[in-house]
């Protein structure tokens, strides 16, 4: 179905088609970033394996980067980028929708490599194995504040997509859209653009979404708005959201979270590069100590450690981007899973990777300030009904179940946001919505809207902490289904139970960890089981996550659980009794539980 949004469709490049198979532009130029020259060595390489230098990824790494990744024992993608740099589908792709529309080319004619890869660059991730033809897309939402008229066109983007179009929020307090077919990509596209956000930048070996503070600028206790500092370096590092191929060879991703309170709504302590505000005795100002190198993957799970640097708010940026030209420059080509940005941290050393930065910045940067409180700080629950900062405002904080949106819910919040609010909306890390500057005269009508019945205010204390990945309906890592069985799985406790305070059940679909099962109180992670001695979807258990001031993971607890609800739900149900002092209701052994809805 073809998709119709409010933006005109991106003109078609007045110029010969695209052949089958054939992209051959020549690198997207980077704002203010200097090509180095070719060595000799590298153009002897570059001429052996016959690769386009103009048309690579390779143009704005240094001569020895380039040697690491053309070398032979390079990764699999490093190959991929070589080939061909992903910053070519900021172009290609309308071209491409355009020739989709014409009839002269369908998705399964085009090159593999740029439909199942390189398409990321430009936001578009193809499910071949779960959705053939139709993509995810991933938008870039610094710090998850959204404006309805943002929201009022995501939903349009996916409605015309019926039962396929959908929408996630994510665990960087982004928004992934379902169901986009190619052909309408540069459309949506286009208008986003045009709305001040985009989906460049958001895939692959690039920075993933800035996180910040959801309550950030109507917070009582917080240091600092994040919201400016998470515009301006997404500004910086996507070239204002229009694409800055400088930065996008990077070995893997990264991830950067900006912390404003000692709640860390940001989650620092698993972000590869984390900001943490704090006052600077000396001066009284607000700065940020570095944490580095927290990240999930397969191989490994850790929390960031000491950065052993001071930031002052205007080095954030600086640093930032003098950061990603060091990892660009430095960070491995061999082998993904020590990729990282913590294995370069501990190859060079915290003390030599500072003064690589340093290097680029041009400027000696101070060491970590070191802040001692008197007091225990609890993390705040942010959903629920909170007084501003702001006299008289408050803000309304609301469970999105499993994090999925419809195209009506998208129209359904910004009509509360204009109404009730300011016209904006906040996500948070934690795949749920915050609806800012309500007056306190509002709040009883807002809570009434119909809106906040399927999305509560006061919801329950397992539905208020679920997390949960995209899981098998739509991604093929997933070793289970994730949100509809999540969302069973929560109702039928809470039918049952009990439960004296929010406990937070994180789901993820495999060892990836995209739901961050080592953060939540108890994490569920997609893995091997047996059922009668037949090979069935099960999970690992976690336990004992903490977040906030002094985070830690959770440990692995028990290991081939079978995921069905019937034997899960009790395992579970025992857990929240003896760690966390549930109590049975009284009528829940004389009734079933109600049948739990799903997630569309």
């Amino acid at each position: 179905m073809r998709a119709v949004v409010n933006v005109a469709p991106a003109a078609a490049p007045a110029r010969a088609p695209v052949p089958r198979r054939a992209v051959a532009r020549c690198a997207l130029h980077a704002p203010g970033a200097e090509v180095p020259p070719l060595s000799d060595e590298v153009a002897a390489k570059l001429a052996e394996l016959n690769i386009d230098f103009e048309k690579s990824g390779l143009k704005y790494l240094p001569n020895e980067a380039r040697l690491r990744a053309l070398d032979r024992k390079s990764a699999k993608f490093e190959k991929t980028k070589n080939e061909k740099c992903g910053s070519h589908m900021w172009n290609d792709v309308t071209e491409l929708a355009a020739l989709i529309r014409e009839g002269k080319t369908s998705w399964e004619e085009l090159d593999l490599d740029d439909v199942d890869v390189r398409l990321k660059w430009a936001g578009l991730f193809h499910r071949r194995k779960r959705t053939p033809g139709r993509f995810m897309m991933r938008l870039k939402v610094p710090n998850g504040e959204l404006t309805s008229e943002q929201l009022r066109f995501l939903g349009d983007c996916i409605a015309p997509y019926g039962k396929d179009g959908c929408a996630d929020i994510t665990t960087r307090a982004n928004i992934q859209l379902r169901g986009v077919t190619l052909e309408d990509a540069d459309t949506i596209i286009a208008g986003l653009q045009q709305r001040g956000l985009t989906s460049f930048m958001s895939g692959m070996d690039n920075v993933r979404n800035i996180t910040g503070s959801p309550i950030a600028g109507i917070d009582p206790h917080e240091l600092l708005d994040t919201r400016p500092l998470c515009h301006a370096l997404n500004a910086a590092i996507t070239n204002n959201g229009a694409g800055n191929a400088a930065l996008t060879n990077l070995p893997r991703k990264i991830n950067i979270g900006i912390s404003n309170s000692r709640d860390d709504y940001a989650h620092c302590h698993i972000n590869d590069v984390g900001l943490k505000a704090v006052v600077d005795p000396e001066s009284g100002e607000v700065g940020f100590n570095v944490e580095l190198g927290g990240y999930f993957s397969i191989k490994r799970n850790v929390m960031s450690i000491s950065g052993d640097t001071f930031l002052t708010q205007d080095q954030v940026v600086p640093y930032c981007m003098a950061l990603l030209e060091v990892f660009r420059d430095h960070g491995a080509r061999d082998d993904r899973q020590k990729a990282r940005l913590m294995w370069l941290v501990e190859a060079m050393g915290v003390d030599a990777f500072r003064a690589a930065i340093e290097q680029r910045m041009g400027q000696t940067l101070r060491r970590e300030v070191h802040v001692a409180y008197d007091d225990a700080w609890e993390r705040r629950d942010v959903l629920g009904i909170h007084a501003q900062k702001q006299a008289g405002m408050f803000w309304a904080g609301a469970t999105v179940p499993a994090g999925r949106l419809l195209a009506s819910d998208f129209h359904a919040l910004a009509d509360v946001a204009d109404k009730y609010g300011d016209g904006t909306l906040r996500l948070t890390v934690e795949e749920n919505v915050i609806i800012p500057n309500v007056p306190e005269e509002k709040l009883a009508a807002l809570q009434a809207e119909p809106i906040f019945q399927r999305f509560p205010i006061h919801g329950g204390p397992l539905l208020r902490g679920l997390v949960s990945c995209t899981g098998a309906q739509f991604c093929s890592l997933a070793l289970i289904e994730t949100k509809n069985r999540a969302l069973e799985v929560v109702r039928q406790l809470e039918a049952e139970l009990d439960i004296p305070a929010t406990v937070r059940i994180h789901w993820t679909g495999c060892p990836n960890s995209c739901g961050q099962a080592q953060v939540g109180d108890i994490g569920l992670m997609g893995a091997p089981a047996k059922l009668d001695g037949k090979a069935v979807e099960g999970v690992k258990i976690f336990l004992g996550g903490k977040i906030g001031e002094n985070p830690d993971l959770a440990k692995e607890f028990e290991k081939g659980v079978p995921a069905d609800p019937a034997i899960l739900v009790p395992r579970l149900r025992d857990l929240l009794i003896s760690e966390f002092g549930a109590t049975p209701k009284a009528a829940a052994a004389a009734a079933p539980a109600t049948p739990a809805g799903a997630a569309a």
